[in-house]
């Protein structure tokens, strides 16, 4: 008997639907010589302290290092305590059972870091023996789980990939069980002051963004802004220089030659400058970039958008949502044309698919070197039926970057024109000659929201226009903004750094904090624990995580670089580095940032002192 397990009751019953078993049984199904069961997610996690010998709070058994470490069945909150899920217990005696009888075990779930995990700590737990083989799929469809059970994977292929999810489980208890009651203990304080491998360093992003804006002293500036007219078509220059104080913009201002003041011919052409600017369409997303994208247009959280995809993964209507890249292969390449057909009767975007069809598609999103576990999300060409709202939104933002991606480039004219009047002014506009792949969503361009001009006539070197109207404009510089969650999971990306190039941004996600795949649990963690919440569509710290970020800021823990290089570790020992050398670092640090912590809780805990004194 053959038993694949899946990761929830919903997969499972799709594939046994593929196979035509139907035999519904108490926590599987079985039919045509297979047996189909499945966990509820994570059955097991590391043991907790109590475990190793490490009973309650206690600062003497700070760090706690377990020479090996142990699972434990997922835990439930009762009337009597603490106590094993009763049916995560019941689960895994029928999971026993049926391998037992197994000649064959099949893995089924998500394929993915934490789905190998999930799997893994499931066969290991059980102490099973038998063989077992991998199905590695991209999406849901009848088609893709056919072909992938034809086309299975030996079970050891994914080795490395369970030695990354296990370093990544491992480190995340020992910075957060140690941390965590380090500086609760030496606090004195009687709540948790909980710390986090990841939560911490992302928590310290939110607080120092906040408390820039917060502090920030904006300062008063000054331009001078000429309207000119050429043949009738009225443009706006502005001075090329800022004013400290509103007499010196004045002064300028009065030098402007201006039709007021007799002047016919007040603004001198200095040079023009149009230059043609070819736009590359944007890559194919992955879950980060979707997840930003639907927090600007509908301002879903980054945990609604994830739970949405996985929906419409499902479903069958989308491939592998948590997924990493944002590139496809050449195979799958191939499919492309195909697929675009399929969306010509697409109410909003049939048009644009239209006009692909047939037509040579853009390839900046086919590279096979930068397809990791999982290619770009697509849509999967099956029709979509009876989607709610929010479903077919982000439904839509898939279908619709995927024409994007696959388009031609935009073409716009970007010109420059210099002025002279008293001093230099600057006029500037684009106009898009060639929409490409903005015609698409048909969205105002985000280059165009700072100009002063939503078009400019032409006019020549040399030639001498009116001047109709002079103005002195007050400014002030502004702060950065506070992160919303869009902001926030593009900073995660590259662990704070702001770089706005895609490519340049895709090129640092494995130096990242988190993956794609968790940071939307982070983003709930913080808020779950009252460190940070949501006001409007920002993410603001509350009380408790400002009192955690100042005393953790100057530590390791907070510092994203360093955890972001961790992520960047984890990739590597996917790529087969060595777990010992990573165990150790790990050890080495949950040392140092054990003693770091106690003597931060101390100065916390004499500042009360002195307050209540």
């Amino acid at each position: 008997m053959k038993v694949i397990i899946a990761e929830k009751p919903s997969v499972a019953r799709e594939i046994a639907r593929v196979f035509g078993a139907n035999q519904k049984r108490e926590g599987y199904i079985e039919g045509k010589g297979y047996t189909f069961t499945w966990a509820f997610g994570h059955l097991l996690q590391l043991a907790p302290p109590q475990e190793y010998g490490f009973y309650g709070w206690s600062v003497q058994n700070l760090p706690m290092l377990p020479a090996k470490f142990k699972l434990a069945i997922r835990k439930v909150k009762t009337k009597e305590g603490i106590v094993d899920d009763p049916s995560v217990r019941k689960q895994l005696d029928i999971i026993k059972g049926l391998f037992d009888e197994a000649t064959e075990i099949i893995v089924a779930t998500d394929a993915g870091r934490e789905g190998e995990l999930i799997f893994r700590y499931i066969y290991y737990y059980l102490k099973c023996k038998k063989p077992f083989k991998r199905l590695w799929i991209s999406s849901q469809t009848d088609a893709a789980i056919k072909d992938g059970f034809k086309n299975l994977k030996p079970g050891s292929d994914y080795d490395t990939l369970f030695n990354s999810a296990h370093c990544r489980s491992q480190s995340d208890w020992l910075v957060g069980m140690n941390a965590t009651q380090a500086l609760s203990l030496a606090a004195g304080t009687r709540s948790v002051l909980s710390l986090g491998r990841v939560q911490t360093p992302t928590l310290a992003m939110i607080c120092s963004r906040y408390l820039e804006n917060k502090n920030f002293v904006p300062e008063l500036y000054f331009q001078v802004a000429i309207q000119l007219d050429k043949d009738g078509q009225l443009f706006r220059a502005v001075s090329v220089n800022n004013f400290r104080t509103k007499e010196d913009a004045q002064a300028v201002l009065d030098k402007v030659e201006d039709v007021a003041a007799g002047f016919e011919k007040g603004g001198h052409i200095l040079n023009v400058e149009a230059k043609p600017r070819k736009e590359p369409p944007p890559l194919l997303h992955d879950l980060s970039s979707l997840q930003q994208e639907a927090n600007k247009r509908k301002g879903f959280t980054a945990d609604q958008t994830l739970s949405l995809l996985q929906n419409l993964y499902e479903n069958k209507l989308v491939t592998y949502p948590r997924t990493g890249s944002r590139y496809i292969g050449d195979d799958v390449f191939a499919t492309i044309p195909a697929l675009i057909d399929k969306f010509v009767d697409h109410p909003d975007f049939g048009k644009q698919a239209g006009v692909l069809s047939g037509s040579k598609l853009n390839k900046r999103s086919v590279n096979a070197k930068k397809v990791t576990d999982h290619h770009a999300i697509l849509p999967t060409g099956e029709v979509a039926r009876q989607l709610s709202k929010d479903q077919q939104a982000i439904y839509d933002m898939v279908v619709g970057r995927m024409l994007e991606a696959f388009h031609q480039e935009c073409i716009k004219q970007i010109t420059k024109i210099a002025v002279q009047s008293g001093a230099k002014f600057s006029a500037s506009g684009t106009v898009i000659s060639s929409a490409g792949w903005r015609a698409v969503f048909n969205e105002p361009d985000e280059d165009k929201k700072d100009e002063e001009n939503s078009s400019l006539p032409k006019v020549i070197k040399g030639e001498d226009l009116p001047v109709t109207n002079k103005a002195i404009l007050e400014k002030q510089t502004k702060p950065k903004p506070l992160y919303n969650e869009a902001s926030l999971l593009k900073a995660l990306e590259t662990a704070g750094k702001e770089i706005d190039d895609e490519e340049l941004r895709y090129a640092m996600k494995d130096s990242g904090l988190g993956t794609p795949a968790t940071r939307a649990a982070i983003i709930e963690t913080l808020i779950k624990r009252d460190y940070i919440s949501r006001e409007k569509k920002n993410l603001v710290p509350t009380a408790n995580g400002l009192m955690v970020y100042e005393v953790v800021k100057n530590q390791q823990i907070a510092q994203a670089e360093l955890t972001g290089n961790w992520e960047k570790r984890l990739e590597e020992i996917r790529s087969g580095a060595s777990v010992a050398n990573f165990q150790q670092e790990i050890k080495d640090y949950t040392c140092a940032i054990t003693q770091e912590m106690l003597k931060a809780g101390a100065v916390i805990r004499k500042k009360q002192q002195e307050t209540s004194a």
